[in-house]
């Protein structure tokens, strides 16, 4: 049993989250803050854009591998994962370049996210309803 679509989209995820969280360990070190946020608008943002990602990535990537698994053709998984991956990039982008106000790439970001799980949730229930009925 291979995913190598989902894998991709893994993989990519895994990066951003890797570059989110320097951005995180940057502001710790220059507060010298462990916990919390000091206060700080643009350490808030990059400690809620890297956890933001953190609380949506790992079900969308379930829900895919699952679908790429059960044989949902692979272009709908390919696809479902282009706008999870797209979705947090924008997101992560909006929430850091707008200091953790209102931006439209975080809106669309969000938006993006949204739909590829609620996607994902109807094709794998689509996927289920054709093999059992």
């Amino acid at each position: 049993m291979i995913v190598p679509v989902t894998g991709v989209f893994a993989a990519v995820l895994g990066i951003l989250l890797l570059v989110l969280s320097a951005q995180v360990v940057k502001f710790r070190l220059k507060f010298k803050q462990g916990m919390g946020t000091n206060g700080d608008r643009d350490f808030e943002a990059a400690v809620r854009a890297h956890g933001n990602l953190v609380e949506y990535a790992p079900l969308g990537l379930i829900m895919l591998g699952i679908a790429e698994l059960n044989g949902v053709a692979s272009g709908a998984v390919y696809w479902t994962g282009m706008a999870l991956v797209v979705g947090r990039i924008l997101h992560a982008w909006g929430m850091i370049n707008g200091h953790g106000e209102e931006h439209k790439a975080r809106a669309i970001g969000i938006v993006l996210t949204w739909l590829a799980i609620l996607v994902a949730a109807i094709l794998l229930l689509w996927n289920v309803w054709q093999v059992y009925g």
